[in-house]
């Protein structure tokens, strides 16, 4: 599929001259027609539990923030954002869009979530540590857009089928000229800290070096809160012993990155057909010969690479190229998890 949705700009020309360098904003980027959601369907969502959601409402200067689920959900109208995460993962429109980004690893993806805004609707002005696309639905939102250093960069009134692109640590803010629909396709970018403190709970998990602090020879101590030389040699040395490899950090990515969320659930669909296609809440990425999804390590027979990295690319694939002991009962698996689903070809 070409990739117009980057208006004149190649996937490779957008990722040379705007990705993480400057916004981007590109006119009728998706033909004008019928929104991804209603506003019944959002609020609906908005109403369940394994679902993201959250209200923003303008009151004065300042924007006021409830996290869902809203048992019951009035609209203001004015000054109210209704905003909803991982639509991608219930709505098939949803996700067909965020695939349209697939010119950036899958790794770097993470979700559509969708803003229902009345008139002066929106979130005030903020900084993403992430790049995000904001992709405008029905109705008109006008962006103001500053720079890393927090200097005024340009405006815009975006319309129906616009996208503007802003990199991360730029400063924005988007208000609803009218009732309008926002579709904000983000991409995850772990911290530091964040990445760190999971791996050294991976390592724990396989067996970290672990032994209790003895001192037999204890004395009185004329300084009692003083940390004893003693028990900073016996750390220093018990971490010293930490040890890991290339491969382990490789394990610990692919888990880490397909790991569901917390509120993710999945359902088999008992749907038949000769082509299996992940579920969207599915994450299938690989590296060399290992394959992760769903947190999990795959290590399949080489002769079953090929069709599973086409899995992991297109997400579907024809059910006979991964049929035969051991990765049929495998894939069986995963069908009755819901991690994957049973279809038939689209026209």
């Amino acid at each position: 599929m070409s990739n117009r949705i980057l208006g004149y700009l190649a996937p490779r020309q957008f990722l040379r001259r705007h990705w993480q360098k400057r916004p981007l904003l590109v006119r009728a980027a998706l033909p004008q027609g019928a929104d991804l959601v209603d506003a019944a369907t959002l609020r609906s969502l908005a109403r369940r539990d394994d679902v993201e959601s959250r209200i923003v409402e303008r009151r004065a200067a300042r924007w006021e923030t409830t996290h869902g689920p809203f048992r019951s959900l009035p609209v203001p109208k004015r000054d109210f954002t209704l905003l909803v995460s991982g639509v991608n993962l219930h709505v098939p429109a949803a996700d067909a869009l965020l695939r349209r980004f697939a010119f950036v690893p899958q790794a770097r993806l993470d979700d559509v979530m969708v803003s229902y805004a009345t008139p002066g609707g929106g979130v005030g002005p903020h900084v993403d540590s992430y790049d995000v696309f904001l992709l405008q639905g029905s109705g008109r939102r006008r962006w103001r857009v500053w720079d890393a250093q927090d200097r005024f960069f340009d405006e815009w009134v975006v319309e129906q089928g616009d996208l503007l692109y802003v990199p991360p640590g730029w400063k924005h803010d988007g208000v609803a000229l009218e009732t309008c629909f926002t579709y904000s396709i983000g991409f995850r970018a772990p911290r530091g800290a964040e990445l760190a403190a999971a791996f050294l709970d991976w390592l724990h998990e396989r067996g970290l070096p672990d032994a209790s602090y003895r001192d037999p020879g204890l004395r009185p101590t004329a300084a009692p809160g003083r940390i004893p030389a003693e028990l900073v040699r016996f750390s220093e040395k018990l971490l010293s012993r930490i040890r890991w490899r290339r491969a382990d950090i490789t394990e610990f990515l692919g888990r880490y990155l397909t790991e569901p969320k917390p509120h993710v659930v999945f359902r088999p669909s008992g749907t038949r057909g000769p082509m299996i296609t992940l579920d969207p809440k599915t994450q299938l990425l690989y590296c060399g010969g290992l394959f992760f999804l769903n947190g999990e390590t795959v290590r399949p027979p080489r002769r079953f690479a090929k069709a599973l990295r086409e899995l992991a690319d297109r997400r579907i694939v024809a059910a006979r190229r991964l049929a035969g002991a051991p990765l049929e009962g495998l894939t069986s698996s995963w069908l009755r998890a819901g991690y994957a689903h049973r279809v038939r070809p689209q026209r």
